[in-house]
């Protein structure tokens, strides 16, 4: 039996879709919605009912929060696997070239606690940040500008989509990916320019110090201040293009097909936001 953790969430809800109707497979969701097991991180009392019977576990980043609470709640996880007789965890983690991203810890904190158990086979899937994720960072102004600081630098972006067929890949398949680790970033590296000239707009980047000021003034939590900011920073800096990790990794386990392309997926976000 697998269990799916996280799906009422962007990813999660895409790899559900792609599971419907199996009978092996149970949804973990907080509210216990009809048709899924309750399972909240936050109320350990709910993990033993939910893994029970599961051999697999298919434990997608609770990330949104501070690091002790999202460490916290991966502890509960993988500690309630492992009491519950799971065999293999499957972890969608950060790519390895995200080390300068303030969200980086809480990843590696639960890759090494993974690789520490000796009940568990894991697999860890690093995935790149979303071509989706650059509506947040990169959308053009009133003026039509694209301001985000990005300076020069790329982003090895990934649609999320393909993020959700390398999820059910594996997690269908767990023995095959035994103790794996992938790199899942985008091949093509996107920068600014090329962003806004997709868009028809001017890139016109701004300074983190203004980037900071405009999150911080946007009503976002504390804790997400530094989560942008480190991210524009990182990819201004040449961090996240992708250069650092094996970029094969994705259209391996996509089959060998061709992954979609991230400046398609994010001017179609960028439209539909629009539209919304």
């Amino acid at each position: 039996m697998l269990l799916v953790t996280g799906v009422s969430g962007a990813l999660g809800s895409l790899v559900a879709a792609r599971l419907a109707g199996r009978d092996d497979v149970v949804l973990g969701t907080r509210a216990g919605l009809p048709g899924t097991r309750r399972l909240d991180f936050d109320a350990p009392e709910t993990l033993p009912g939910a893994f029970a019977g599961v051999d697999t576990l298919l434990l997608i980043s609770a990330g949104y929060g501070e690091d002790d609470v999202v460490v916290a709640r991966h502890e509960a996880a993988i500690s309630a696997a492992e009491a519950a007789g799971v065999r293999h965890v499957v972890y969608t983690s950060l790519s390895g070239d995200g080390d300068h991203l303030a969200y980086a810890l809480a990843h590696r904190w639960t890759e090494r606690r993974l690789r520490r158990s000796t009940a568990l086979d894991w697999t860890i899937l690093r995935n790149g940040l979303y071509a989706e994720f650059l509506t947040w960072i990169a959308a053009p102004d009133a003026e039509h500008r694209v301001t985000g600081p990005l300076g020069a630098g790329r982003l090895a972006a990934v649609a999320r989509e393909d993020l959700a067929d390398v999820a059910v890949a594996v997690a269908t398949d767990p023995a095959a990916h035994r103790n794996r680790v992938y790199e899942l970033v985008g091949e093509r590296a996107l920068g600014g320019a090329d962003l806004a000239a997709a868009l028809g707009a001017a890139y016109a980047p701004g300074t983190l110090a203004e980037a900071r000021a405009a999150i911080a003034a946007s009503g976002a939590v504390p804790f997400q201040v530094p989560m942008l900011a480190s991210t524009y920073s990182a990819i201004a800096h040449g961090f996240l293009d992708g250069t650092g990790v094996d970029r094969g990794h994705l259209r391996a386990l996509l089959g060998g097909r061709e992954p979609r392309d991230a400046l398609d997926v994010f001017v179609a976000a960028v439209r539909a936001a629009r539209e919304g």
